[in-house]
């Protein structure tokens, strides 16, 4: 396993225990520097935000992907993190965790939000493929928004945290980076951090749970997906770190809810675990009384997890 704890900022040192939200979490404290062209990350910021869209892509089937762009106003350059949303790998899209994206980017972080292919266009990895890009083409153009490129994180939501997962460990995989930026050849698809929220964590777990729940769209999905059905495995992070693959294993954040029947607590737990016995870094917090996506809903425990997040982000950038 390859361990980066934050990319060019830092080197793990030290990992405790503590609790949030009535969860045990794992904290790390690490030795950071922010850019040095840019402001120093604070969690509790407050910037105005200009939103635009772009085209990101033409897919496979010729549909228009576009890229959704929250901008902080002011001085930067500012961190970036690319959205990649959920949607049990079948539907959705850019706007699907907006409020969240906002929630980052005002605290001082230009969020880029993408479009990606889903199942019923093409099956796995075609939506991996479009997130690997977007790393590279976000990479590339991020000054463009007053970005640095250079302070580089992932927030991703049910499946598109198992599209984040599997990007941190697996970066220079040919098959996700098989769509060319030719204008910028160069550019790798790593990341220095990923956050999430409900991530597919162990793809077969949750296939057997939808089974057992007779939940038939969700077994659908699935079976969409993951074609052949052995990719299920194959692009399996819980199964990635049991197998021993040469994998990248950055710092990691999983919020959890503890009500939820898609992705249960147990099997994300265990994948957190896994992912520290194998030295990486991964925080699991579990939010009480909260189903698989309580963060659509205006709350306390939603606006927890914007804390949690903001709070995660600036241990990596070096904020306060």
């Amino acid at each position: 396993m390859k361990i980066r704890s934050s990319g060019r900022r830092g080197f793990l040192t030290t990992v405790s225990a503590f609790g949030v939200a009535g969860a045990a979490v794992l904290a790390i404290t690490a030795v950071n520097v922010s850019a040095a062209d840019g402001p120093a990350y604070d969690p509790t910021a407050r910037y105005e935000l200009k939103v635009t869209e772009v085209p990101f892509r033409r897919n496979s089937v010729g549909r228009e992907l576009m890229a959704r762009i929250y901008e902080p106003v002011g001085a930067g350059p500012f961190p970036v993190v690319l959205d990649l949303h959920g949607g049990g790998w079948n539907r959705r899209d850019r706007l699907a965790e907006e409020p969240i994206d906002r929630a980052i980017a005002e605290s001082g972080v230009l969020v880029v939000a993408i479009d990606q292919t889903r199942a019923p266009e093409a099956p796995y990895p075609a939506d991996v493929q479009d997130a690997n890009y977007g790393i590279r083409w976000l990479k590339h153009n991020a000054a463009r928004w007053n970005g640095d490129a250079s302070q580089f994180g992932i927030f991703a939501s049910s499946s598109g945290g198992h599209v984040a997962e599997i990007l941190g460990m697996r970066p220079h995989d040919p098959r996700y980076n098989a769509i060319p930026l030719s204008e910028a050849p160069d550019i790798d698809a790593t990341v220095d951090f990923i956050a999430t929220r409900s991530p597919v964590s162990n793809t077969f777990a949750r296939y057997e749970n939808a089974v057992s729940r007779d939940n038939e769209r969700m077994v659908k999905n699935n079976t969409t997906y993951f074609v052949p059905w052995d990719s299920i495995h194959e692009s399996n992070p819980q199964e990635i770190i049991e197998r021993g693959e040469d994998a990248t294993l950055v710092p990691l954040l999983i919020m959890q809810g503890e009500l939820d029947d898609n992705v249960l607590p147990e099997v994300q737990k265990a994948f957190c675990d896994s992912y520290n016995a194998a030295g990486g870094h991964c925080e699991y917090e579990l939010f009480g009384d909260s189903p698989h996506r309580w963060t659509e809903n205006p709350g306390p425990k939603t606006d927890l997890a914007y804390e949690t997040v903001r709070e995660f982000l600036a241990r990596q950038l070096g904020g306060s």
